[in-house]
């Protein structure tokens, strides 16, 4: 999947304000804010043609308050430049989202992520009009600026490693597409790792509580869940593991089944001791 240009929102120009690094931004004009805001339900309302002219004449509100309402013109450009790309305009659309670019570049800095996000609008305008060399060095500025940010294992590099991947497979340049998708691939299934580690981590916690309310069959359930997720994403040996067996087997003594407890006690004693030595249990779970 790769990323698509869309219009900014209210939401949008309310994080712009509170992103500003240098001193806090004007609030909108309230005119423009009107205006702006008729914008947002004309498109939700898929009048594209009306909301054009109003975001035009948004444009004409901001521009008549500068330079104190850079960001009111930066957000009236891609207004219009998003219904121009949606019209299929994209010639047009550019030049408008370069103005927002500079705007945002001098109010946030040329390394922000918000940044980033604009210039990948301008790359995609360049790949719908098949200008591929022009998109190329945008998107490679957008990944570049997200590592910084981010680190190199975060959903948003790995979107902006498909956007490249994309420029490369249209260019042709199959081996250097094949490297950014596998990469992209590759973060993609350490997020899905993460969550599912998380999940288990939060039916661990749970099954604690219902263990200590005497909700022995719901705690069980969870018991056993948490502990598939650990071992399947852990290993056999990691303290987490170790935790889940203790949870269950305390459950298996309470509820009168020391058999079946036993060989989860020993094996989660021999996890402790061997990650630990001399380690106790702890019922908790860790960060892998």
């Amino acid at each position: 999947m790769h990323e698509s240009i869309t219009a900014p929102t209210m939401a949008w120009l309310a994080l712009l304000l509170a992103l500003s690094p240098a001193k806090p931004l004007p609030p909108p004009d309230p005119a423009w804010l009107k205006l702006i805001t008729e914008v947002d339900s004309l498109r939700k309302q898929k009048l594209y043609d009306r909301a054009l002219v109003v975001a035009r004449q948004s444009l004409t509100v901001a521009e008549a308050k500068r330079p104190a309402n850079q960001h009111s013109v930066a957000a009236s450009l891609e207004q219009v430049g998003a219904l121009l790309y949606n019209k299929g305009q994209y010639a047009q659309a550019t030049p408008l989202y370069q103005r927002a670019l500079a705007i945002h570049e001098k109010t946030l800095g040329p390394n922000h992520p918000f940044v980033a996000v604009r210039i990948t609008n301008i790359a995609a305008l360049y790949r719908m009009q098949k200008m591929y060399a022009k998109a190329e060095p945008l998107y490679k500025r957008a990944l570049a600026i997200r590592e910084k940010a981010y680190g190199p294992h975060h959903r948003a590099v790995a979107v902006s490693l498909n956007n490249l991947a994309l420029i490369y497979k249209l260019q042709a340049k199959y081996e250097q597409s094949e490297l950014l998708y596998r990469r992209s691939l590759t973060i993609k299934q350490r997020i899905l790792t993460m969550s599912q580690l998380e999940v288990a981590a939060s039916q661990l916690n749970l099954a604690e509580l219902y263990y200590a309310q005497d909700k022995f069959a719901q705690s069980e359930t969870l018991y056993d869940l948490s502990l598939a997720t650990f071992e399947k994403f852990l290993g056999p040996n990691h303290p987490n593991v170790a935790a889940s067996l203790e949870g269950l087997a305390r459950l298996y003594r309470k509820t009168k089944r020391g058999t079946e407890a036993e060989p989860l006690e020993q094996r989660a004693a021999a996890i402790r001791q061997k990650v630990q030595p001399g380690g106790k249990s702890g019922g908790k779970a860790e960060p892998p």
